[in-house]
């Protein structure tokens, strides 16, 4: 039921149903709405009452506050702690404060993964949601603060680990689990779109060496293992999901900052807790191995239903895990519609089940176990419009080692354009605008004489990653472009992201030739205001951008239209 329909007034926000018992000192879900006033006025409660009412399954648990502000006094995210006995010890809460709209956004892994997105006058994030939450020490194969500076990059892990109940019956019952779904979940640094890319487990990767934290503290380094599948990164030989991380990393270059992981239930339980997700089937689906059964055209799956869709691969494309992806990404942006819908954002019965589901359902790492962080992070993600949250899976093609192709390996151009354009914060949505954009400006910068090689006078500084990366690009301009007057200035004083050339007014013609032989960015070029004097040279930093000598800085602009993206904002029907 929503607020709607206990008789509310449409100008009373939804969250403004919840009220504070006097009786109790907690927040209840006002039901009795004659004259405004609160359940209290028109009987009187005690805390042996409230506890009953807590406990019934009909509706919200009513010892949760559920108002409209963070309590200014609440330091560290978690709420006031409440003893068994009638609420004893707990801390006073404040009163609502003003009205303030905030969308709320859990994100988590399902089998594929599960984005979990409610928004209702800014809900206090309760305490029990922090005791929901599981964390797992990473050591440092994360990022320990929940924003960053720049782009956010959140690897989402479906574990088929065969946990919880009804799942024993799947198969491998005492199997630690595998990275059996993993989608990199990339935030644009101006949040205003976001790259969901899938990473298919049956990918053939060298899995790195990894540190893991032992439940002692102690640290133990788990060996490396070249060629084979993805998704051991993970449960294998006391692997934990910081492994993955680095296994991502080390493939794409692109640095996970954290990571949500769920197994089996999680799609279960979220699915339920929202009502159902809506599917298309492009044809009636009835599969023997995954007992499902669905007709053609639109159905809405929960429970078993919706784990058995995402687990289904037979009844889709080829049969191959690939044609999986696309289905779970499908399901993915329809739940992610769901989610955004007026129907969940104006019920808050619904926003607690989904916010108490999403918790129990999600293990992350300690630089966002609590559910203040939580918060912070989902606001972050919650500016995104859906429509610029774009899907797209890893370019492979067959593994060429195998006789039966079972395994796949990158595609050997496509996947490189797209880690790189993840890497320099391309958006998906916008490739077009922002390709006539970046052409537009390098048209501009080197519109313009340009000096000849040999006048070209420029000092080099390695600021990047690559070591000898200075004396590298000197040799190349020096043998390969004629740049005769370049010279190895060795280090930087300090490590850039970006990639600058320094240069005077009077310098342009020579600035001009020397982007156009590294192909830098028009973003690089920094221009002063006094002209130099006599043989000054220009100054030439390379970033981690820089990728080795006589490859272009400025990275492709767009990816292959053989490779195939869906938007979370448009429905299409599984095949």
């Amino acid at each position: 039921m929503d607020a709607q329909s206990r008789g509310r007034a449409d100008d009373i926000d939804p969250a403004d149903q919840w009220v504070l018992n006097p009786h109790t000192g907690n927040y209840e879900l006002r039901l009795d709405q004659s004259a405004g006033e609160s359940p209290v006025a028109a009987r009187t409660t005690t805390a042996e009452d409230s506890g009953r009412r807590a406990e019934s399954p009909d509706g919200p648990r009513r010892e949760v506050p559920a108002q409209r502000s963070r309590r200014s006094a609440q330091k560290d995210g978690r709420g006031p702690e409440a003893s068994a006995a009638g609420g004893a010890g707990r801390r006073k809460r404040k009163a609502p404060k003003a009205r303030r709209k905030k969308a709320l956004m859990w994100t988590g892994g399902v089998t594929a993964f599960v984005v979990v997105a409610a928004g209702v006058g800014a809900y206090v994030l309760y305490e029990r949601f922090n005791g929901n939450i599981s964390t797992i020490d990473i050591g440092d194969a994360g990022n320990n603060d929940v924003l960053s500076e720049g782009p956010m990059n959140i690897l989402i892990i479906g574990t088929d680990k065969r946990t919880g109940k009804g799942n024993e019956g799947y198969g491998d019952k005492g199997s630690e689990g595998h990275a059996d779904t993993n989608i990199l979940f990339h935030v644009s640094e101006d949040r205003t779109n976001a790259t969901a890319l899938s990473i298919p487990r049956d990918l053939m990767t060298d899995i790195p060496d990894c540190e893991t934290v032992q439940p002692d503290g102690s640290t133990k380094t788990i060996p490396g293992t070249p060629r084979v599948r993805f998704n051991v990164s993970l449960g294998q030989e006391g692997r934990n999901p910081g492994c993955t991380m680095q296994t991502v990393e080390a493939i794409t270059g692109v640095k996970p900052d954290h990571f949500m992981m769920v197994d089996f239930n999680a799609v279960k339980e979220l699915t339920t807790a929202v009502g159902g997700v809506k599917v298309c089937m492009a044809k009636p689906i009835n599969d023997p191995k995954s007992h499902l059964e669905l007709p053609q055209g639109e159905s809405t799956v929960a429970g078993e239903d919706a784990l058995a869709l995402l687990r289904t691969r037979h009844s889709f494309g080829n049969e191959s895990d690939l044609d999986r992806i696309k289905v779970q990404q499908q399901f993915l942006g329809s739940m992610i519609r769901e989610m955004k819908s007026s129907d969940t954002l104006t019920n808050p019965t619904k926003l607690f089940k989904l916010a108490d589901a999403a918790t129990n359902a999600l293990t992350v790492d300690q630089g966002i176990g609590s559910a203040k962080k939580l918060m912070t992070l989902a606001q972050e993600i919650g500016k995104v419009d859906t429509k610029n949250i774009t899907f797209v899976t890893l370019p492979v093609i067959d593994n060429p080692a195998e006789t039966v192709k079972a395994t796949v390996v990158p595609h050997p151009t496509q996947a490189e354009q797209l880690f790189a354009m993840m890497r320099s914060d391309t958006s998906l949505t916008e490739v077009k605008q922002k390709e006539k954009a970046a052409k537009s400006k390098q048209a501009a910068l080197l519109k313009g004489p340009k000096a000849a090689p040999a006048d070209v006078r420029v000092d080099v500084l390695n600021g990047g990653e690559i070591a000898g990366a200075a004396g590298a690009t000197v040799t190349w301009l020096q043998n390969q472009q004629g740049v005769l007057k370049s010279t190895n200035k060795a280090n930087a004083p300090e490590k850039i992201k970006k990639t600058t050339l320094e240069y005077a007014p009077n310098q342009a013609d020579q600035a001009r030739a020397l982007a156009e032989m590294m192909g830098l960015p028009a973003a690089a070029m920094k221009q002063g205001t006094a002209d130099a004097e006599g043989l000054e040279a220009m100054v030439l930093t390379l970033g981690a951008d820089f990728k080795g000598a006589g490859i272009p800085i400025t990275g492709p602009a767009k990816i292959s239209d053989d490779v195939e993206r869906a938007s979370a904002d448009k429905a299409v029907c599984s095949k």
